[in-house]
């Protein structure tokens, strides 16, 4: 019954493409829809970008600079960078002292690299959280998250308060040209050395996508697609749903995403078996991703994993249903995943008539490789021979390149 359950039909599939597209064209017209349809102005590179450039990317605790080079026909070089980590102070105390954080580090790192003070510089800043843009080089912070609360910050415009610091550190020679997240990034790194690339999308810890909307002149949308909304959901992901900090919100993302995989396999093993070897969030979409993956005799690998756990020795049997739910668990993240990707790309080109590039950069992606067959399966399952129109490229860091790429594109438009 919980395999059923589980199982997402082709009729449902087909629903699913039909209700992304509904609420896609719904968020673009600004009415009320479970996609934002974030307009970025970013514009799409066209892979003949030269020069050199600086990166920031600020997503997290560690904060990383890059020297990055573009040399055309889609060769992207990075001669230096660095890794700056925050301290707590710096994330949670006053807007200057985050912000002059920034402008310091970056002093160092061009002092490190003897970048001249004299040498005019652009610079792509990728900031992975909430902004309303109205423009390519601006962004006001709607909210903070991932436990940063920097005071007198929501409701600015961080490129100003990052130029600002910068004026403050005597580094009067740097521009910053963009601003954009790691989800526009990734498209745009793919797409600069991969014409055929129209689509962007983030399958880590979280979920995102991002492609260029032809009725925009081929701005980059940042599609927010983790809070779809219109899935079929079961009993399991209703109960996680409710134990996590934004119950009713990100529904694609709490049934696609790494945060959360791990969680709902240890719901259904612990209701199937009545045996709670686990607390909550304990089992990540890591070990989800091992136990699927075990094929040693009698899963001795599921077994040494929960013993690294704490957890008591399980029977045979009981490993064994491990592995199955961890195995429909993925198998239906994937589903949804090819789902949301044929949604977008057929938005694009209704016909599949030419082929298609989808840029992927995340951990779920990157490092678990049956999560990867069962993306294309899914893919095959929906579109049938047209499925090898669509071509799945891991494209990593595209927060790091991708601000480079952007920062190009807008210096030259």
């Amino acid at each position: 019954m919980v395999e059923k359950s589980f199982r997402i039909s082709p009729e449902t599939i087909n629903k699913i493409i039909k209700d992304f597209h509904s609420e896609m064209s719904a968020g673009l017209s600004g009415r009320k829809s479970s996609l934002a349809m974030i307009p970025t102005f970013a514009s799409m590179p066209t892979g003949s970008e030269t020069g050199r450039f600086i990166a920031l990317d600020l997503g997290g605790t560690n904060f990383r600079i890059l020297e990055i080079t573009l040399g055309g026909r889609g060769r992207i070089s990075i001669p230096a960078q660095h890794r700056f980590r925050l301290k707590t102070r710096d994330i949670t105390g006053t807007q200057k002292q985050l912000f002059g954080f920034i402008a310091a580090s970056l002093k160092r790192f061009m002092l490190a690299n003897k970048i001249g003070a004299g040498e005019k510089i652009l610079l792509g800043f990728t900031f992975s959280f909430p902004v309303r843009q109205t423009n390519i080089s601006n962004g006001i912070l709607l909210s903070w998250n991932k436990g940063f609360s920097a005071k007198n910050t929501v409701g600015k415009d961080v490129v100003q308060l990052v130029n600002k610091a910068l004026k403050r550190k005597g580094l009067h020679n740097i521009k910053i040209a963009a601003l954009i997240n790691d989800t526009i990034g990734t498209l745009v790194t793919k797409r600069y050395s991969d014409p055929g690339c129209d689509l962007g999308v983030i399958l880590g810890t979280g979920t995102n996508a991002a492609y260029p909307e032809k009725k925009m002149g081929e701005m980059a949308i940042n599609i927010e697609w983790g809070n779809f909304n219109r899935l079929p959901r079961t009993i399991y992901d209703r109960k996680m749903d409710a134990t996590t900090p934004n119950p009713g919100r990100q529904t694609l993302e709490k049934m696609v995403s790494g945060m959360y995989l791990g969680e709902l396999a240890r719901l259904i093993f612990s209701d199937m078996t009545n045996k709670k070897i686990l607390k909550p969030w304990e089992f990540t979409t890591t070990h989800l991703s091992l136990a699927e993956s075990d094929i040693s005799r009698r899963l001795g690998g599921i077994a040494r994993l929960l013993k690294g756990l704490g957890a008591p020795s399980l029977t045979y049997a009981d490993r064994l249903l491990m592995k199955r739910i961890c195995g429909m668990v993925s198998a239906r993240s994937a589903q949804i995943s090819a789902a949301a990707i044929v949604a977008v790309i057929l938005r694009i080109d209704p016909g599949l008539k030419r082929g298609h590039t989808v840029a992927i950069d995340g951990s779920l992606f990157e490092k678990w490789p049956k999560y990867r067959s069962h993306i294309k399966s899914s893919l095959v399952a929906i579109l049938k021979e047209k499925a090898r129109k669509i071509s799945l490229a891991l494209t990593q860091d595209g927060s790091g390149k991708g601000a480079a790429v952007v920062a190009a594109t807008a210096s030259n438009s």
